[in-house]
């Protein structure tokens, strides 16, 4: 486990994370400290737990609503692979057929070049 010490608000928190984690951690409290000086701006000196819970609830509602679209698109792409998959049988049973028309017509070419080759030249 590792040390760090997050400034958030001109206070320092000391956190324990993951090997390796540190650097992530301390993007998060630069983002929050940003997050609660930017409410600071807007709204002043309304307490220090109150823009703490401001900038919380903030990027709470930041975070789900990028879930929200986060699963409309996974369920788009869901879709977008059914039709996918619907286009590609449509595509071999095409194929089939176009081979089975190929070949018919292959058949009749050679009888009628069967019969052409029996006739006496005129």
């Amino acid at each position: 486990m590792s040390q760090v010490s997050v400034v958030i608000d001109g206070k320092t928190f000391r956190m324990a994370c993951e090997d390796g984690q540190e650097a992530h951690l301390e993007a998060l409290g630069r983002h929050l400290d940003g997050r609660i000086g930017e409410m600071r701006k807007a709204f002043g000196e309304i307490g220090d737990l109150r823009l703490v819970v401001m900038a919380a609830i903030t990027i709470t509602d930041e975070f789900f609503e990028a879930r929200k679209r986060t699963d409309s698109l996974a369920g788009e792409v869901k879709a977008v692979k059914a039709e996918q998959t619907n286009v590609r049988a449509g595509v071999d049973t095409r194929e089939v057929e176009v081979a089975q028309q190929i070949d018919r017509m292959t058949q009749r070419l050679e009888r009628i070049i069967a019969l052409l080759s029996t006739r006496p030249d005129l």
